[in-house]
């Protein structure tokens, strides 16, 4: 399993929005330009984002995005959804049906579940719910935390500038 490169996009770019001012909103051009990736990309990302209802697009003079909810209401398994989708990581086709030592194929039903999905599908849970548990504002304040004085007011000044 591995996460697009949309994942880290919809972090970086969520994590600036996090303390943005009400009033404020702010454009792919400017997240792009910050994080120095493409914007027709990020637009992408961003289009996902919004159907997952965790931005929300303000038009206008002044549009641009803004969180769609507060920052300790979006998870980390809420972002990595959105850009991803929600498919099981793991397919199960039920192979075992057609294996030459089965004699009857009907005794593989729901109350007898193939013990390789049972096992993979708990440890899927198990990952989501860790990566549920953790939210755009712990990433925030984490972060935030080992930021300096200068890089809190530089970070500060490009917010008013956008």
């Amino acid at each position: 399993m591995q996460f697009s490169i949309g994942v880290e996009y919809a972090f970086h770019s969520l994590f600036y929005m996090v303390d943005l001012p009400k009033s404020k909103t702010v454009g792919i051009k400017q997240i792009a330009g910050l994080n120095r990736i493409k914007e027709s990309y990020l637009s992408k990302v961003f289009t996902k984002l919004q159907k997952a209802g965790i931005v929300r697009s303000i038009t206008g003079v002044k549009g641009g995005y803004e969180l769609a909810r507060r920052a300790e209401d979006i998870s980390f398994w809420d972002i990595i959804e959105a850009i991803e989708g929600n498919a099981s990581f793991f397919q199960c086709v039920e192979i075992r049906k057609n294996n030459i030592f089965v004699d009857d194929p009907s005794v593989f039903t729901d109350e007898c579940p193939c013990l390789i999905k049972v096992v993979i599908s708990e440890a899927e849970e198990t990952f989501r719910n860790s990566l549920r548990s953790k939210s755009l504002r712990w990433l925030y304040d984490q972060v935030n935390e080992g930021f300096s004085d200068d890089k809190r007011m530089a970070i500060k000044e490009w917010m008013k500038i956008i």
